[in-house]
């Protein structure tokens, strides 16, 4: 089943940073690590859409939502979907605590629901680029919300680069740029940190019993960090923790976007595997 929860929050204008998160001192003039070759990207003239899936491991509706966002997760060579899969946490009073489950991103569900003028989230829910879509699932709604994004121009520009410093440990250095000075409202930068192949076997709840498989998962987050005079970088040592200690790197990787204070509206989002 649903759940759905009523109430208001207010978007947190501190600088997230998550517990694994290393903070370092970087040169100006790059990354300062040697220990490896930096892979980088830059986001496209185009729009690319940020599919966000708010899901819980304590809701039965949520396995098939998680399943369809799995099919995107090798969607980046497109540059036209980059899938992230936030789990809230107002699952976990009702029999089974979901283990990548964050406060933050029932927050950030909250915000983006207040900022549309609604008052309540649920799971699964969909958003496409700061926008709710309740016809996610109708292959065809979905590929229209697509394919309107990203006929558009950019309204920023995201440069991403990751330097391994170990086998578990990389530099990440993003740089936000506005390419449109009218825009209304403040932006501010974003970086996430997903991890691919998860599974959970389930002890109770709605799926007692059930062994669950997720992609996508965000495991970090950083943010919000505002852009000044149209600009903004985040740099952070990310420590990668696996329990696994032959789990391939790009089993993780990293998203940073642009996003719309007033409107939750993401202008552009870049995205990157770990590389070795």
């Amino acid at each position: 089943m649903q759940i759905a929860f009523n109430g208001r929050s207010h978007r947190l204008f501190t600088r997230a940073i998550a517990w694994v998160l290393i903070p370092v001192l970087l040169g100006a003039s790059g990354l300062a690590s040697a220990a490896g070759a930096a892979c980088s990207v830059h986001s496209p003239a185009h729009r690319v859409a940020l599919v966000e899936l708010y899901s819980s491991e304590g809701c039965n509706s949520c396995p098939p939502a998680d399943q369809w966002l799995g099919q995107w997760k090798d969607s980046g060579a497109t540059q036209s979907i980059v899938p992230l899969a936030l789990h809230v946490d107002y699952w976990n009073s009702l029999g089974w605590t979901d283990r990548f489950s964050q406060h933050r991103f029932t927050e950030r569900q909250q915000t983006l629901t207040d900022l549309a003028g609604g008052h309540t989230i649920y799971t699964p829910e969909i958003f496409v680029s700061g926008r709710e879509l309740r016809s996610w699932s109708q292959r065809d709604s979905f590929q229209s919300r697509i394919g309107k994004l990203v006929s558009e121009p950019a309204q920023a520009n995201v440069a991403l680069a990751l330097t391994p410093a170990d086998a578990r440990t990389f530099d990440v250095a993003a740089q936000f740029t506005s390419a449109t000075p009218a825009t209304t409202g403040s932006l501010s930068a974003y970086v996430a940190v997903y991890e691919n192949s998860l599974s959970s076997q389930v002890g109770a709840g709605e799926n007692s019993g059930a062994t669950l498989h997720h992609e996508r998962v965000v495991r970090q987050w950083i943010g919000p960090v505002p852009l000044v005079a149209g600009n903004a970088q985040i740099r952070r040592a990310v420590r990668f923790e696996d329990d696994n200690a032959n789990a391939p790197a790009d089993r993780f990787g990293v998203v940073a976007f642009v996003e719309n204070d007033t409107t939750g509206e993401v202008l552009q989002v870049a995205e990157l595997a770990a590389c070795h």
